[in-house]
């Protein structure tokens, strides 16, 4: 099992919890240490969903927001105009990520909310700071965008579409990536 594959598992054990979930309990199920699980915690999250610690395990905070992740694929000067299209529609996009085939999966938080976010984004990488993560990979990316509804989530997925920014899944990537709710 792929580990976003058990991240994605974890999430749904947790939705289906009625009390906290031990990391012993997650770890005998999909066979893997703690030291993995408490990894896959922190994966999870970084993708936005809101775990909490316990004494006696995880809880997933269950709050009203969804949350799904958008493969997409543009040119650098496309950037701009593909964050503001998450903003534009009341969304945050939480981070960027890539699966490269040799690194694997490489995540960096944004946190953009507003087309302010997008501006101060956009100068820090014309001005060299850094440069997109897409680069590695020939312009496909990933964005975790949590948005109020489902509504919502429709219209941006739609807009990606239309812009050509929506990009289609291969065959190494996990299955579940395309969209996850929470």
């Amino acid at each position: 099992m792929s580990a976003l594959n058990r991240q994605n598992s974890i999430i749904e054990m947790l939705k289906a919890a009625d009390s906290p979930v031990s990391g012993s309990t997650l770890s005998e199920k999909f066979n893997v240490s703690r030291q993995i699980i408490v990894k896959d915690i922190n994966a999870l999250k970084e993708r936005g969903f809101l775990i909490i610690s316990t004494a006696k395990g995880y809880v997933l905070d269950h709050s009203d927001d969804v949350i799904r992740i958008f493969k997409v694929h543009h040119t650098i000067d496309d950037t701009e105009k593909e964050l503001n299209l998450f903003v534009d529609m009341g969304a945050e996009v939480r981070d960027v990520f890539i699966y490269h085939k040799v690194y694997g999966e490489i995540h960096a938080k944004l946190n953009i909310r507003s087309r302010k976010d997008v501006i101060d984004f956009c100068s820090d990488i014309a001005n060299g700071r850094s440069s997109l993560l897409m680069n590695t990979t020939s312009g496909f990316h990933y964005h975790t965008v949590v948005a109020r509804d489902e509504e919502t989530m429709t219209l941006i997925e739609r807009s990606l579409k239309e812009n050509g920014f929506l990009a289609e899944l291969t065959d190494y990537e996990p299955e579940g990536v395309y969209r996850i709710s929470k």
